[in-house]
């Protein structure tokens, strides 16, 4: 398996893995500071460093895509915390996407993947883009036939499942190594233990502030910063992506999006689900002005235009910010 990630490029270096003690979860050694050590996987799926070296062969190799030429890291790239730099990604033969693509960091975490949240496991979330046209474009029978005819995935494959290239182990395989791909150890971390010196004294007036006045931690709260919940805060407001509310059909669901965990923000810039927000300043201003109005809009975005924050905190809040970015 090494030698093989090793023709791709790859390190194939894996966190350690062990199952622990509670039932669909894993304990991952060496957790980083900041998250919760167990991080829930499927009974049929635990974690192994078989199927996290497979799942990052995968996610690196541009046979994924129809036309040969895209992989998923194309547009969850490593250096921007596992998300792109455009507004919306492009998919197969440049065409565009409808969203922004998110961080992976820490998605292992989240029981709602997507902007919609339409996804309630990474080994359904996965499998999503594959098929996409928009993005990788490829049907799962073209996928298989060109895996199953690459005599280091056989091997792969039987390494990790024991079988022959399938779908579900494409999905169990991805799924994986998206749950290894964590963040933590933030200097907002570090000055929870106790160290004073982590934060400077501007991001600690912005912690200050994040938790209590400016009321950010009303949804960006826990470890991952956020409440994993969906909200109306007015982005793309009147546009034909209405959200939620085009899976479920409900007039209440218009315009709500799922909640952006703020590990790493720094580094994921476009922001918001349709990119339309490009520097962390802009955002504090987006939602210090109240969200775009609407008659649907949450009431707790609403409620911090009041708080009429100045220049200085709100500069505040923006190094606050540029704090949670980990170490990996």
């Amino acid at each position: 398996m090494r030698t093989f990630l090793r023709s791709l490029g790859l390190s194939g270096a894996v966190a350690l893995l062990c199952v622990g003690p509670t039932s669909g979860q894993a304990l991952a050694q060496g957790t980083p500071l900041g998250l919760d050590i167990y991080l829930p996987s499927p009974a049929d799926n635990r974690l192994t460093s078989e199927k996290v070296s497979l799942g990052e062969a995968l996610f690196f190799d541009s046979i994924l895509s129809a036309d040969g030429t895209l992989a998923c890291a194309g547009c969850h790239m490593p250096e921007n915390a596992f998300s792109d730099v455009l507004r919306t990604s492009l998919g197969v033969n440049g065409r565009p996407g409808r969203r922004n693509a998110p961080s992976l960091l820490n998605r292992g975490y989240l029981d709602r993947l997507f902007w919609d949240g339409r996804a309630k496991s990474l080994e359904e979330a996965v499998l999503m883009p594959i098929s996409n046209p928009a993005e990788l474009g490829i049907t799962m029978p073209k996928l298989i036939e060109r895996l199953d005819g690459d005599a280091r995935y056989r091997q792969a494959f039987r390494e990790a499942f024991g079988e022959s290239p399938s779908e579900a182990g494409v999905a169990r395989a991805l799924a994986s190594y998206v749950r290894s791909l964590r963040s933590g150890n933030a200097p907002l971390d570090r000055f929870v233990l106790q160290d004073s010196t982590a934060l400077s004294e501007e991001a600690k007036r912005g912690r200050l502030l994040f938790k209590g006045r400016a009321e950010c931690w009303t949804c960006h709260s826990g470890p991952l910063l956020s409440d994993g919940d969906l909200h109306n805060t007015g982005v793309s407001w009147g546009s034909p992506d209405t959200g939620v509310h085009l899976r479920s059909g409900l007039e209440a669901d218009r315009g709500k999006f799922r909640t952006a965990p703020l590990r790493d923000v720094a580094l994921t810039a476009p922001y918001m689900h349709d990119g339309s927000v490009a520097t962390l300043e802009e955002v504090v201003e987006f939602y210090a002005s109240g969200g775009a109005p609407n008659e649907l809009l949450d009431p707790r975005v609403q409620t911090i235009r009041a708080l009429e924050l100045t220049a200085r905190e709100k500069a505040a809040l923006v190094v606050f910010l540029e704090s949670l970015t980990g170490r990996r």
